[in-house]
């Protein structure tokens, strides 16, 4: 028989806590090394890994280019979170929350950062006057639909994600605890797009370079294996628009920068200009 867990009146930091990333995890901000991050030639200069977050990035920076938006040519650098890059004194400078990915703008007279993958999105979009809507109502549904994303993502990663994928063992309480809110978040996709092409209305918006890392990619079993575990099959309008999204020229190129995992034709550690993704 199990004995419950009871919790200590002070909180002490164990470093043998188990599970996958371990080995990173700290209660502590900082810098843990000394480490100057490399520059190229753009102004934009981007240091990430193709998780979720990071994924939204260059997809983002792919669809401007797309575009035409010649300004928004980068360089992609790669950051090992399993190694601890992020923990360096340069990625730290960029961002002091240690988290993939950060942006470094060279355009302006003073170099500006720009951390949290939304704030990113946000910032590319108002910098390149691309991927939201002008007019204030719809503008403003796609920042619910951003702001969606940034609240509801961590239950979907650090709670299901977590325990059902990554935890050293599988307990019940909270695989369930967070498959049912997961599921809900789902429902609420699925319910908002039975009607219309994406998630903010009639336009393609950065709402959906948002979301689409995390929900599409979950539903189209790219993400944690679970596609079964979940049913999506029960979301027919989420899926739809998933698969959609999934064939833009431009997502498939954004889905490959900083990616070092899967298929080798999916990879490509660092993006320095357009003919390293070659055609697609």
């Amino acid at each position: 028989m199990c004995t419950a867990y009871a919790p200590p009146k002070v909180w002490s930091w164990d470093k043998a806590n188990g599970g996958k990333f371990a080995n990173i995890n700290r209660p502590l901000a900082g810098p843990t090394h000394e480490q100057v991050l490399p520059t190229g030639e753009h102004p934009l200069q981007l240091y990430s890994l193709a998780t979720p977050n990071g994924v939204k990035v260059t997809v983002m920076l792919e669809e401007l280019l797309a575009m035409g938006h010649t300004g928004a040519e980068y360089d992609a650098w790669l950051i090992r979170i399993s190694e601890g890059d992020q923990f360096s004194s340069g990625f730290v400078d960029i961002n002091p929350n240690s988290k993939i990915p950060a942006l470094v703008d060279y355009s302006a007279d003073k170099p500006v950062r720009v951390f949290e993958s939304g704030s990113i999105l946000l910032y590319l979009a108002e910098k390149f006057g691309a991927l939201l809507p002008t007019d204030f109502q719809s503008r403003t549904e796609a920042m619910n639909w951003l702001f969606w994303q940034v609240g509801s993502a961590p239950y979907l990663g650090g709670g299901f994600g977590h325990f059902y994928a990554y935890a050293p063992e599988a307990f019940e309480y909270p695989i369930n605890r967070f498959t049912m809110e997961t599921k809900r978040q789902l429902d609420v996709l699925n319910r908002e797009l039975a009607e219309k092409p994406f998630i903010a209305g009639d336009e393609y918006s950065i709402a959906d370079i948002a979301i689409w890392p995390w929900y599409g990619a979950l539903v189209r079993g790219d993400l944690y294996n679970a596609a079964e575990f979940l049913s999506v099959s029960d979301y027919p309008n989420l899926m739809r628009w998933a698969d959609c999204i999934a064939e833009r020229p431009a997502v498939k190129r954004g889905r490959r920068v900083n990616r070092t995992w899967g298929e080798e034709s999916m990879q490509l550690a660092e993006r320095h200009s357009a003919d390293d993704l070659g055609t697609e």
